[in-house]
């Protein structure tokens, strides 16, 4: 077989397997971005479950405080029911500022603060807190390096064509919101 043959036999089965390490890479990437909002996902339900107990302990101590309970659920509820990155971002910065508000509450009841029950209850929610934040950081470094895959040459080529788009970063909305409650009595 001719020399020139040979080449261009090598550039396809050159091309071919840069197509498929290309396309591997994109799965590896699009598999861990899944896998790490699913580690956010896991501690947002932590989070979601903690909160009625957590409205309970006050509940017993500040029962005319109704509307900051009634906040609180509706932000639990809107947050557990959101569909897209976008809806579940907004939806959490409003169950952060609700719990602000119910924190807040229990500062006026010395007797709440000083109960086993609510301690135990603040230690798991700042435990949770601090988990989403790492969650977070890792679903958005995950995030980003697979934006990068699909966005620079020549692996956009690859990308664009077999459907792999970037993902949007899980990024709260409000200033306030950015930091965990404050749950130190």
């Amino acid at each position: 077989m001719p020399t020139y043959l040979w080449v261009i036999v090598v550039i396809v089965i050159w091309f071919v397997w840069w197509i498929i390490s290309t396309y591997n890479g994109l799965i590896t990437w699009h598999n861990r971005v899944n896998e790490s909002w699913s580690d956010i996902d896991i501690q947002l339900k932590r989070r979601y479950d903690l909160i009625p107990n957590l409205v309970n302990a006050v509940k017993g101590y500040a029962a005319h405080e109704k509307e900051t309970f009634e906040n609180v659920t509706q932000a639990r509820t809107q947050a557990m029911g959101a569909q897209t990155l976008s809806q579940k971002a907004e939806a959490e910065d409003g169950l952060t500022g609700a719990l602000k508000t119910l924190f807040a509450v229990a500062e006026n009841y010395p007797q709440l603060r000083a109960s086993e029950n609510f301690q135990k209850l603040q230690d798991e929610l700042t435990d949770t807190e601090n988990k989403i934040q790492a969650s977070r950081r890792f679903y958005n470094s995950n995030a980003r390096d697979f934006n990068v895959k699909c966005e620079i040459f020549p692996s956009n080529l690859i990308a664009g064509k077999l459907g792999f788009k970037t993902v949007e970063f899980f990024e709260l909305k409000e200033e306030a919101a950015k930091t965990a409650p404050k749950v130190e009595f």
